[in-house]
C-alpha cells in the first residue's frame, strides 16, 4: 500500500515538471516571435509619365431627320391612286398621290374655251380693221381727187361737195381707228385668258401631289377615296402622307453651360450609338447661341450622312467632346490624387517610404489627370488607401493593375 502511494506521488511530479517545461517553451517561442519586425504593407503604384491628354465632355444625343413635313394638297378633292406607305423611300419629284377634282377640270376646259373664243374674235376683228381700212382708201381716194381738181380748176368742184368727201374721208379714218382699238382689246382678253388657264391648269398640276425632296414617308394619312380639304384652308387641312429627310440627320445635344465657351462651329467629337454599336468622328455644323433658362444648356447639332438608312430619327447617341486637349503633359490616374484646399499625391521615393507631396492639376480626363507641377516623369504615385499611409511610412511597391489605374473615386482625403 505504502509503495502505491510513492508511485502516485512519482507519477504527479513528472507530470507537473512536464508541463512546466511545456509553459516555459511556449513562452520563449512567444518572446521569440516578439523580436521579429513586421512586414511593410503592400501598396499599388502607378508611374507618372508624359503623353496626350483630353479634358472630355460627354452627352446624349437624339438623331432627328434633316427636315420633316406633312404633305398637303394645294386644292381639294378626292383620292384617285395613292403610292406610297410607311417606310417607303422616295426621291424627289416622285408622285406620291393623285387627287380627283371634277370642278377643276370643269375650270380648266372653260379657261381653254375662253382663249379660243377671244382668238376667234380678235381673227374676226382683224377683218374689219381690212374692210375699214379698204373702205378708208376708197374714200380717201375720192376726196384727194376732189381736191386736186378744187386746187387746179377753182370753182370746177362746189365747196359743199368738197366738204362733204373731206367728212366721209374723216369718217372712214376714225373707223380703221376703232377697228384697231376692237384689236388691241381682244388682245388685252385673250392675255387675260391665257392667264386664267395658267392658274387653273397649275392648280390641276396640285391635284398631282409630288415629293419635295428625297425621303422616307413615315407617316400615311389617307387612303383611296378620302377627301382631302384644300391645305389652305384654315383649320380643315388634312395631310397625305408625312415626309423625312433621313438620309442626312441632325443629331442634336444639350451642352452645360459652363462647357459652352469651348464649344464652336468645326469642334471634332465621337459618336458612339447603342443601338447599333457604330462609333464614327463627327462634327459640330450649328448651335443655338443660346442658353436655355429651364436647363441652363445650348442645343448644339451634328449633321450625319446615313445613306443607308441604318441609323434611325429618335436613337440616342452618346457624343464625345474633347474641350482641351494637351501633348506631352504629366500625366497620372485621377485615383492618385488626393482632392483638397491642397490637392496632394502619395508617392513612393528611391528607399520605398512614402512621401506625400502637393501638386498643381492641369488638364482632367475620364481617367487621367495632368500634373503641372509637384511632379516629375518616373515618380512612383500610391493608388488607393492614401487614407491609411503616413509619410515615412516603409511599404512595399506593387505595379497596379489598369482596372485600379482607370478607378475614379469621387473624393479622397489622405492622412500625413
Amino acid at each position: 500500500m505504502r509503495t502505491k502511494r510513492l508511485l502516485l506521488i512519482a507519477a504527479v511530479v513528472s507530470a507537473a515538471i512536464l508541463l512546466s517545461f511545456h509553459f516555459l517553451h511556449a513562452r520563449h517561442r512567444a518572446e521569440a516571435a516578439t523580436d521579429v519586425p513586421a512586414a511593410p504593407p503592400a501598396v499599388w503604384v502607378a508611374t507618372a509619365h508624359s503623353g496626350l491628354i483630353a479634358n472630355q465632355l460627354t452627352v446624349a444625343g437624339v438623331f432627328q431627320a434633316f427636315q420633316e413635313i406633312d404633305i398637303h394638297g394645294k386644292v381639294s378633292g378626292y383620292i384617285r391612286h395613292i403610292y406610297v406607305d410607311i417606310g417607303d423611300r422616295v426621291h424627289q419629284g416622285q408622285t406620291l398621290a393623285v387627287l380627283e377634282v371634277p370642278e377643276l377640270q370643269a375650270e380648266v376646259a372653260g379657261a381653254q374655251a375662253g382663249i379660243t373664243q377671244t382668238e376667234q374674235n380678235i381673227a374676226r376683228l382683224r377683218s374689219e380693221v381690212a374692210r375699214e381700212q379698204a373702205a378708208y382708201a376708197a374714200v380717201h381716194a375720192n376726196y384727194t381727187r376732189l381736191k386736186q381738181a378744187s386746187d387746179e380748176q377753182p370753182g370746177l368742184v362746189a365747196a359743199q361737195e368738197l366738204e362733204d368727201a373731206l367728212a366721209k374721208d374723216r369718217s372712214a379714218a376714225s373707223q380703221v381707228d376703232a377697228a384697231k382699238s376692237a384689236v388691241a382689246a381682244a388682245q388685252g382678253q385673250l392675255g387675260v385668258s391665257r392667264a386664267e388657264n395658267l392658274r387653273v391648269t397649275s392648280m390641276e398640276q396640285y391635284a398631282t401631289i409630288t415629293a419635295p425632296y428625297n425621303g422616307v414617308v413615315t407617316m400615311r394619312y389617307a387612303d383611296t377615296g378620302a377627301l382631302i380639304p384644300a391645305g389652305t384652308a384654315e383649320g380643315l387641312s388634312q395631310a397625305v402622307v408625312r415626309l423625312a429627310q433621313s438620309d442626312l440627320l441632325r443629331l442634336r445635344m444639350p451642352v452645360p453651360e459652363r462647357d459652352v465657351p469651348l464649344v464652336h462651329v468645326g469642334s471634332q467629337v465621337t459618336v458612339h450609338v447603342q443601338a447599333t454599336g457604330q462609333q464614327f468622328p463627327g462634327t459640330v455644323v450649328r448651335y443655338t447661341r443660346d442658353v436655355s433658362n429651364s436647363t441652363r444648356t445650348m442645343l448644339t447639332e451634328i449633321d450625319v450622312n446615313n445613306p443607308d438608312l441604318k441609323l434611325t430619327p429618335g436613337m440616342y447617341a452618346d457624343v464625345i467632346f474633347n474641350l482641351e486637349e494637351k501633348n506631352d503633359a504629366l500625366i497620372v490616374p485621377a485615383s492618385a490624387i488626393i482632392q483638397g484646399d491642397q490637392p496632394s499625391a502619395m508617392l513612393v521615393d528611391s528607399n520605398n517610404r512614402v512621401e506625400k507631396r502637393p501638386v498643381v492639376l492641369g488638364i482632367s480626363g475620364a481617367n487621367s489627370q495632368e500634373i503641372t507641377s509637384g511632379l516629375q516623369p518616373g515618380d512612383r504615385i500610391i493608388i488607393g488607401g492614401q487614407s491609411e499611409l503616413q509619410s515615412g511610412q516603409q511599404v512595399t511597391p506593387q505595379p497596379a493593375k489598369s482596372d485600379l489605374e482607370n478607378y475614379q473615386p469621387t473624393n479622397q482625403k489622405g492622412g500625413h
